[in-house]
């Protein structure tokens, strides 16, 4: 790039946003043009004073609730229009009105569960309840919510639980015996890494929008998700953020390669000029939000504990990070599902 090798240093904070903050001053201090990472809000809020400091960019790969800019950010996860959206048609259209939010206590639940609920009431749905517990909870913090979910009735439970707390919390939802075909856990973040360290026989049933899934059907994504198992081993997990953050690594190089230099400014500048196939689709940044355009997808775990995708959008959605229209969608591909989810 530019006639010079493009070599990666990377970095384990472990998911403590004091930790993301040292690393990414360490790395700056190393001398790298662009971080790309994070995984919280709150590890990215850690991140930007840093990054906006020292006039470099951090690629951030992750969906997140939202109402946020940032000149020295790129936005590639899905903003609640691209995600929160078309699964709030879906589970309303397929799954009834009765809803349980449940989430991690931090930024991201609190916020995508009060896009979500406005969604879910504007088709007529009800939030019953609504419950946080910690980020790393106890079988105590657990069992309780199980517990209120039971006593709830007949509900779909709308889950931002992440990280470990996630599969801990969907194993105890399988150990209480709910048919996930009619109360199945609908989820943003609940993915192929989680689907494999919960177990198919768990999974199946639970539904999650994302704007990548592996199982797309695409030369692009064949050649990833190839390319990622060879290196990564023939079992091993997909991520929609590690499908952002592999098509932000090109994105960066790219926008040197046009701008022919690092300068955040002349690479801001070049970023919105040009499209990439990436393994979802078609994608490119909006210079006006410096969010990308993402290709909104509902997938269903299936018995053998992969994604189907049953629903997704026709183009690529323009990023809307502010809900300004967020009721618009561009046109949906259906899959026929029967009412009630997966079979």
């Amino acid at each position: 790039l530019l006639g010079q090798e493009l070599r990666l240093l990377d970095s384990d904070p472990a998911s403590d946003p004091v930790c993301y903050k040292t690393e990414a001053t360490r790395l700056l201090d190393l001398g790298v043009d662009a971080l790309v990472g994070c995984y919280m809000s709150s590890a990215r809020k850690a991140v930007l004073p840093i990054v906006e400091a020292r006039n470099s960019l951090l690629f951030y790969p992750t969906l997140y609730e939202g109402f946020e800019y940032a000149s020295c950010c790129i936005y590639s996860g899905a903003a609640p229009n691209q995600n929160a959206r078309m699964l709030a048609d879906y589970l309303s259209e397929t799954h009834g009105d009765r809803y349980f939010f449940v989430g991690s206590n931090y930024v991201y639940p609190y916020e995508s569960n009060r896009v979500m609920r406005d969604l879910l009431s504007n088709r007529g749905a009800k939030v019953v309840e609504e419950v946080y517990i910690p980020l790393n909870p106890t079988d105590e913090d657990i069992a309780k919510v199980i517990a209120l979910i039971r006593k709830a009735g007949p509900v779909v439970v709308f889950s931002t639980v992440v990280g470990d707390g996630a599969v801990r919390f969907c194993s105890a939802y399988d150990r209480a015996g709910f048919d996930r075909h009619l109360q199945p856990i609908a989820s943003l973040t609940f993915g192929e890494p989680e689907i494999a360290a919960l177990g198919k026989a768990a999974a199946t049933g639970h539904i999650k929008a994302a704007p990548y899934f592996s199982v797309i059907d695409s030369p692009a994504n064949l050649a990833f998700v190839t390319a990622y198992r060879e290196r990564f081993g023939p079992d091993s997990p997909i991520s929609a953020e590690a499908e952002a953050a592999f098509f932000q690594v090109k994105l960066f190089a790219e926008a040197v390669r046009r701008a022919g230099t690092t300068d955040r400014a002349a690479v801001v500048r070049a970023l919105p000029t040009f499209s990439l196939e990436a393994p979802q689709g078609t994608v490119r940044i909006d210079a006006a939000t410096h969010h990308t355009h993402l290709w909104p997808r509902v997938a269903v775990v299936d018995e053998t504990g992969a994604f189907r995708i049953v629903r997704e959008s026709a183009k690529p959605v323009a990023p809307d990070p502010y809900l300004v229209e967020m009721e618009k969608l561009p046109p949906v591909t259906l899959a026929s599902v029967p009412s009630g989810g997966a079979n």
